[in-house]
């Protein structure tokens, strides 16, 4: 049997360690970053994250739903209309986003 990345999550003790794992796949932090600033639809985050492709968008973000990062909400509208944003869980995540912003502008992006 094969453990999800929620069970490989919780058998990691070590808190930045387990954070790392959560947060740390290709595109993740950048599917958060751009939900901290609110409710995006599939194809803006895609438009926003250029050379992700969908499958990869999907799986990110069905990971992060069920690590209860984001939420996503359907509306049962016809196209049907999917719309993705952060949790509380997710919104914690906001201080760690903005401190890699901070350490980047002073130690990578001015040089």
């Amino acid at each position: 049997m094969e453990l999800t990345q929620s069970d490989q999550v919780e058998k990691i003790i070590c808190p930045v360690a387990r954070t790392v794992q959560l947060i740390g796949g290709k595109w993740t932090i950048l599917i958060i970053r751009d939900l901290t600033s609110g409710v995006k639809r599939f194809h803006q985050l895609e438009r926003s994250l250029q050379g992700i492709s969908p499958k990869t968008l999907s799986e990110r973000l069905r990971t992060l739903e069920e690590e209860g990062i984001i939420v996503r909400q359907t509306f049962a509208e016809v196209p049907p209309r999917v719309e993705y944003s952060l949790t509380a869980k997710g919104c914690d995540l906001v201080s760690v986003i903005n401190s890699m912003r901070d350490y980047g502008e002073q130690w990578l992006c001015n040089k």
